[in-house]
């Protein structure tokens, strides 16, 4: 006798069954509208979580499920509607200085499934959420790399005791000003050996002699396609913090970048984030003829500042916002890079009892209609937050202090995720509600059973009792892909329920194999237990080779695709992995376990 069952394979077979039920099973609950409430500087309280709930009840919502994670309150409800208006109840009354009131989607999942396994993310186009097209400001970029040679000029020119001279960047142009074509001379020669990427050219004007430059064209190339891979990455760190799951960051073009959101609802917090300029400049308190005017926040007065910036956001690796122990007001503890900590020891060095300031500055883009067009300006905010004596050598960590609380921990975000290297604009929003993703996932699921359900009957028709255990290695398969998308947190699509219905036909297409062969087999004469047994060892090379041969191109398609093509590739990916599984092992244990071990003169095949 002939196909028996090891032990290990019926136990085998039986534990991954039972582990792939266990973390699909999330996936049937679905998830429900959540209005979520965070500390903006401190964890929740049992205090603060019985005030919310006490809001809610006060409300007409004292039926919400209620859940408390780490540092964070949640309220489920069963509509929309109630969401929303249970947002604006805690809004209404929580200090935003203090707390976080945003909207989201959560699992519905019982408790004791939540400790244990956690749905599979769904993509913007099921789940919902926002999608931004962004374009980075070039210009800004470029302008802000021709701007930085000017305090390197300013030094050499000092370092040469050169006097009567001026150097700006005016007009998307560097200039320097000389009394004299010597000195002008004289200084072409250290700029060019100092400053490689520029392309310079002089010109006379009555007494002055100058130095014009650019940044060359394969320069400001690099200096492009450097803006928008930072750009991506500084994105990508600031929806990190956010705490959105699977987001979709990527290039389109030479200039934008797409950003998709999904389950995000509440789409204000998330365009002030991304958007943001915010960073901060440490510059000395100048009394110098060449200081620049800065406006102070506290009063709105002037004060004078010296042009070379000591650092700037660039250079902070590190940031938190908390609450100054000396004066009690809230503050960002800043830590900054080695280049930023050895400028920030130099100028403190030399400067003890001198007052530096910490300037503010953030870009805001408005949108104003002139003669019935929308017109978007951007406006440039400089502001003086703190002006302070400098009692001690400052280096690598130091805080900063006249921030309100939610600009503090707005501020010490986006110091966190890295500075924008040049600004963005959003020039395209678009908002998928809900109510889509439910449709499209209430379709999706449908062709998914309907694909399922026909494989199933034309297999059992075709071949009997064997077409069935085929039909169930295909539902095993199809559990499988659930439970892995689920274990890997990965994202699935519309074009991943598509990979879905494309494996279950490439599934069963190794069982069809596996049949045939065993059909072949019978035909010739063959005894029974010879036969399924040749059909499952003569069909696995070919299975095997057609099998590798899609594999191959899916990751390709992960590899070298974006969006929609990889959520396709992955969903192909582990189901051609897991049909080899189902459909070699899984279904020769049910055959095994059904026919082997028995003397059989035909088989219902």
């Amino acid at each position: 006798m002939t196909n028996t069952n090891p032990i290990w394979k019926t136990l085998l077979l039986a534990t991954v069954l039972l582990v792939g039920a266990l973390y699909a099973l999330p996936n049937l609950f679905g998830s429900d509208p959540a209005v979520q409430v965070s500390g903006r500087n401190a964890d929740l309280t049992s205090q603060d979580v019985s005030r919310f709930t006490r809001i809610l009840a006060e409300d007409g919502f004292a039926n919400a499920e209620i859940r408390q994670e780490e540092n964070r309150f949640l309220a489920l409800f069963k509509s929309e509607d109630d969401q929303i208006r249970a947002r604006d109840a805690i809004a209404n009354v929580l200090d935003p200085n203090e707390f976080i009131t945003t909207l989201n989607l959560e699992p519905a999942s019982p408790e004791w499934l939540r400790g244990i396994a956690e749905p599979m993310n769904l993509g913007l186009d099921l789940r919902g959420g926002v999608h931004f097209l962004m374009e980075v400001d070039m210009n800004s970029a470029i302008n802000s790399a021709e701007e930085r040679f000017v305090p390197a000029w300013k030094r050499e020119v000092r370092e040469a005791r050169i006097r009567g001279t001026s150097i700006s960047h005016d007009n998307g142009i560097l200039s320097a000003r000389f009394r004299t074509v010597a000195q002008r001379d004289q200084m072409l020669e250290i700029f060019r050996e100092e400053a490689l990427d520029l392309a310079f050219d002089t010109r006379e004007e009555g007494e002055n002699a100058f130095i014009t430059a650019n940044l060359t064209e394969f320069a400001a190339e690099e200096e492009r396609r450097s803006a928008l891979q930072q750009n991506v990455t500084t994105l990508r760190n600031r929806i990190n913090e956010l705490g959105v799951s699977e987001p979709v960051i990527q290039q389109q073009g030479a200039d934008r970048i797409v950003v998709q959101l999904p389950g995000v609802q509440d789409t204000a917090r998330a365009k002030e984030i991304l958007g943001a300029t915010a960073t901060l400049e440490y510059r000395l308190v100048s009394t110098r003829s060449d200081a620049r005017a800065y406006t102070r926040r506290e009063d709105g007065s002037t004060i004078m500042l010296d042009r070379d910036i000591i650092v700037t956001g660039d250079q902070i690796k590190g940031a938190s916002s908390g609450i100054d122990t000396n004066s009690g007001t809230p503050a960002v503890f800043v830590n900054l890079d080695n280049a930023g900590a050895r400028r920030m020891q130099e100028v403190t060095q030399d400067n003890v009892g001198n007052p530096m300031a910490v300037v503010y500055i953030e870009n805001r883009i408005d949108t104003k209609e002139v003669n019935g067009l929308p017109v978007k300006t951007t406006t440039k905010i400089e502001e003086v937050i703190n002006v302070a004596t400098i009692r001690d050598v400052l280096s690598h960590r130091f805080q900063t202090t006249g921030l309100i609380a939610n600009e503090a921990a707005d501020l010490a975000l986006l110091l966190r995720a890295g500075a924008l290297k040049a600004p963005v604009e959003i020039v395209e929003e678009r908002t998928v509600g809900p109510s889509l993703g439910k449709d499209n996932i209430r379709q999706g699921f449908l062709s998914a059973v309907v694909g399922l359900m026909l494989v199933v009957i034309f297999m059992g028709v075709y071949y009997r009792v064997f077409g069935l255990i085929a039909g169930a290695a295909l539902v095993i398969n199809v559990v499988m892909i659930i439970a892995i998308l689920g274990l890997l947190q990965a994202t699935l699509t519309l074009p991943g329920i598509a990979g879905i219905v494309l494996t279950m036909g490439m599934a069963v297409d190794a069982n069809v194999l596996i049949f045939e062969r065993i059909r072949e087999e019978l035909r010739a004469g063959g005894a029974v237990q010879a036969a399924i047994s040749a059909g499952y060892d003569k069909a696995f090379t070919t299975i095997a080779d057609a099998n590798i041969t899609t594999l191959i191109a899916a990751i390709v398609l992960f590899s070298m695709g974006t969006g929609p093509i990889k959520g396709f590739a992955i969903t192909l990916c582990l189901g051609i992995l897991t049909s080899m599984f189902t459909a070699i092992f899984g279904s020769r244990v049910l055959v095994n376990a059904l026919y082997g071990n028995r003397r059989l003169s035909t088989l219902p095949i």
